[in-house]
């Protein structure tokens, strides 16, 4: 296990709305208010055509191979995600959600393009300085969260 200790510093609450794509807007967000680490909450609609990633096309492969579904009309949506900046410093977004209709739910990530329907709540708590860098992984071919952002870590005995 790797870990970093941060503080919390802003909250933002945003609204999106229809037609707008939730990790573009929240990306630009993050940008334009200087935000790269963060912990995020989401409520709302998601569009008709939105796009998921609903896991790897086969466990074991590497590179891992991802797999997408289009919604067939609008859902309501819930999701939790993290923003943490990459090595170039771009702050990523990484959330899932859970998009239901009438009794079935598909779960993904939103970066294939989440596209909102009518509105779409967002609660944004901003972290405080950190370490933590989304860093590509050579085998999975994802950037993965390291808290430490390349830093070694001591391990207790």
């Amino acid at each position: 296990m790797k870990y970093t200790q941060t503080t919390l510093n802003r909250v933002f609450i945003l609204r999106l709305e229809q037609d707008e794509i939730l990790h573009e807007i929240v990306e630009q967000f993050a940008k334009d208010h200087g935000i790269s680490a963060a912990v995020l909450w989401a409520v709302g609609g998601a569009d008709i055509d939105s796009r998921l990633v609903v896991g790897p096309r086969h466990r074991a492969a590497r590179p891992v191979t991802p797999m997408f579904t289009r919604l067939p009309d609008a859902h309501e949506i819930a999701g939790v995600g993290t923003l943490f900046p990459d090595a170039g410093g771009t702050a990523i977004l990484h959330m899932h959600i859970a998009a239901g209709r009438r009794t079935k739910t598909i779960t993904g990530c939103v970066r294939a393009g989440v596209k909102v329907w009518q509105v779409l709540e967002i609660v944004l708590l901003e972290l405080g300085p950190n370490q933590a860098r989304r860093m590509l992984d050579s085998t999975t071919g994802f950037k993965l969260l390291d808290p430490t952002g390349g830093r070694r870590v001591k391990r207790k005995k």
